[in-house]
């Protein structure tokens, strides 16, 4: 009997053990139908300067932490320049359908233009709806908030603390991101006294995560970091511009530390979807070495530097540790995935506030999930430089097709302003873009290939769409409109 009772106490016990992992794993599964969200935006960095991706002038080891617990994609394109990159990944759409072609700072500039909700795809609007707290600090600049201080609630957001960016007639103190900051709440705008911003808004972060960790969050966090002026953060010691840079880098890399410590503290982390990427290339006032390259920032260029970015995705409970991805995406992917993620899967287009609107981005999700390889052929980028006029009729472009370039896992295309190709390069055998080999295609794989990316522009519109808004009244800082229409530079 003893050796009865003892087998039937033995399997018992593997039963329990078996049905605790079991209910553990059932309990992940269950949870990962609706995960949390952290999207990290780091302004102007490009792949030179995270040394997971080849970096050889610094060592990021939170960044690379964060990428060796996840996946992390070697072929994702953003666009050239601040603004068509953020509202590309806030509205699922291509510059040349959303029209934010070109950068245009709202507060600097004004001239009653704005990121209009009424008009566009929102993917915070669409979150929200999915029953998540939504939270944003850091860096917006395609609202002015003395115009709109209702723009982040209308847009969506639960939470917010943001710099304001650099205010027209008011140069500053608004202009400070970073020393002393000029913070916008739902408190007003406001100096930071002795603070450091991206301390701010990282706190703000953290604070938000402990006070609504039962709840399922989508945090956008659009950093102030890496981008100039070159300041020299604190536990640094830095002095020239390229020391400042660097020590910028590596509080970036602190800050993420601190997002990641917090929801491993608040024992959130394993059903959390980090994202970490940035919105283009390097300041070209800097160089950093590369898998034995010297690469010069390259921000508004549509070169590799410029638009092909380090792109992170960790998510524990899910994605398989040390993952690496060929695949293809870019920034319109952001906002089917997102919404994926969070279990509204939508195909090309998205219904809402009684609208439809074409979405130009794939869900990228079962790319993450390992069932596939890719989702995509080609990817996109487009708008190098700033060509922007601000006319009777508000912000234009100043081209009617802008620029662009498509890619698939090899090889380039580059589109010129007449949508004529102009480029076409072997990203394997000439990863810096050095030779075109338009006129030396052969009969072979470069035909093909040339063929299939030409073939995909056939499908864009003649021409790209404008910004789409409903002008806010006018300011006495907006930039002035003259006989000849006013081009503004960054």
């Amino acid at each position: 009997m003893k050796n009865v009772s003892f087998k039937v106490s033995h399997w018992l016990i593997m039963f329990l053990l078996f049905f605790n992992d079991f209910s553990i794993t059932s309990q992940n599964l269950s949870k990962s139908s609706k995960p949390n969200i952290v999207f990290i935006l780091v302004d102007d960095l490009g792949k030179e300067w995270v040394s997971s991706y080849g970096a050889e002038d610094i060592v990021t080891p939170n960044i690379d932490k964060l990428a060796k617990s996840g996946l992390k994609f070697n072929n994702a394109y953003g666009m050239p320049q601040c603004t068509p990159s953020r509202l590309t990944l806030l509205t699922g759409q291509y510059p040349f359908r959303h029209g934010w072609v070109n950068h245009w700072d709202v507060p600097r500039a004004g001239g009653g233009a704005h990121f209009d909700e009424n008009l566009n795809p929102v993917l915070v609007q669409e979150i929200k709806k999915a029953g998540y707290k939504t939270c944003i600090a850091g860096k917006w600049q395609i609202d002015d908030f003395r115009v709109e201080p209702d723009a982040l609630t209308k847009i969506g957001f639960d939470a917010y603390c943001m710099w304001t960016g650099k205010e027209g007639k008011n140069p500053m103190p608004s202009g400070n991101r970073y020393y002393d900051p000029y913070v916008f709440t739902k408190n007003g705008s406001s100096t930071y006294k002795d603070a450091f911003g991206p301390d701010v808004f990282k706190d703000f972060i953290n604070d938000f995560i402990r006070n609504n960790k039962d709840e399922p969050m989508f945090i956008y966090y659009p950093m102030v970091l890496t981008h100039t002026p070159f300041v020299t953060p604190p536990m640094a010691t830095a002095k020239t511009p390229l020391e400042k840079h660097k020590s910028m880098v590596t509080y970036t890399d602190y800050v993420t530390s601190q997002i990641v410590e917090t929801l491993e503290q608040e024992g959130i982390r394993e059903n959390t979807v980090i994202i970490w990427t940035t919105d283009n290339g390097t300041t070209n006032k800097v160089i950093g070495n590369r898998n034995g390259f010297a690469i010069k920032g390259a921000k508004t260029k549509t070169t590799e530097a410029g638009v092909c970015l380090p792109f992170i995705v960790s998510w524990p409970a899910v994605i398989k540790p040390n993952s690496l991805s060929n695949a293809l995406v870019d920034f319109t992917d952001i906002l089917p995935t997102c919404l994926d993620l969070c279990g509204v899967p939508i195909g090309h287009t998205l219904t809402s506030k009684d609208k439809e609107f074409v979405i130009d981005g794939r869900s990228f999700k079962e790319v993450l999930l390992g069932n596939k390889e890719t989702i995509r052929d080609w990817i996109l980028a487009m708008g190098g430089g700033n060509k922007s006029k601000l006319t009777e009729n508000g912000v234009e472009n100043m081209y009617v097709y802008r620029d662009r370039v498509l890619r698939n896992e090899r090889y380039k295309l580059k589109l010129g302003t007449k949508k004529k190709p102009l480029g076409f390069y072997d990203l394997l055998e000439d990863p810096m873009e050095t030779k075109n080999i338009i006129n030396d295609l052969g009969k072979g794989s470069r035909k093909e290939n040339f063929h299939a990316l030409y073939k995909a522009t056939l499908n864009f519109p003649d021409k790209d769409s404008d910004p789409k808004y409903i002008p806010n009244p006018s300011q006495i800082w907006d930039v002035k409109v003259t006989a000849k229409s006013q081009v503004w530079k960054k």
